[in-house]
């Protein structure tokens, strides 16, 4: 399985369970599971993450630079699909204007386009004010998980110290 990072994973694991100074084994396991052909991010998440400034900027420009993918023809060619389905809903223009606009549409069209995992900290919502990844993920057919269930699924380990 192969899977496709949302900025609020990257932020919030920085922010909260996954400090880059003290679970450096977080962002290790992010770059070997990249290395591993498993986990990947977007260029326009990067772009986002780049706006912050801080130590997760660092990362992501000096460790993590490989893990996000640029969009090519396939993704591109997906672009309708995911705009028709948002334009067919019942959310509010502003809304759809925003979404259009922003990484998660990218995020969207890459999973669709090779067949990724989405992971994001997002669940689903019945607003008509903002357009939510796993709503999107539904209605078109797209699976998505939370970053827990993929370091679950995945056997990912945090481990102290040396393994006998």
């Amino acid at each position: 399985m192969s899977y496709l990072l949302d900025a609020n994973v990257f932020i919030q694991a920085k922010n909260l369970h996954y400090g880059l100074d003290f679970c450096p084994a977080f962002w290790d396991w992010l770059i070997e599971s990249n290395v591993a052909g498993q986990v990947f991010s977007i260029e326009k998440v990067a772009d986002e993450i780049n706006a912050g400034a801080d130590e997760l900027t660092d990362w992501a420009r000096s460790d993590g630079n490989r893990l996000f993918l640029k969009p090519d023809a396939a993704v591109a060619a997906r672009f309708g699909e995911v705009t028709n389905w948002v334009m067919s809903q019942q959310y509010e223009p502003s809304a759809i204007n925003t979404f259009l606009q922003v990484a998660d549409f990218y995020l969207i069209a890459h999973a669709l386009a090779s067949g990724y995992i989405v992971v994001t900290h997002e669940v689903p919502a019945n607003s008509t004010r903002r357009i939510k990844i796993p709503n999107v993920c539904i209605g078109i057919g797209i699976r998505f998980m939370t970053p827990y269930e993929m370091l679950r699924r995945e056997h990912a380990s945090f481990i102290l110290g040396h393994q006998s």
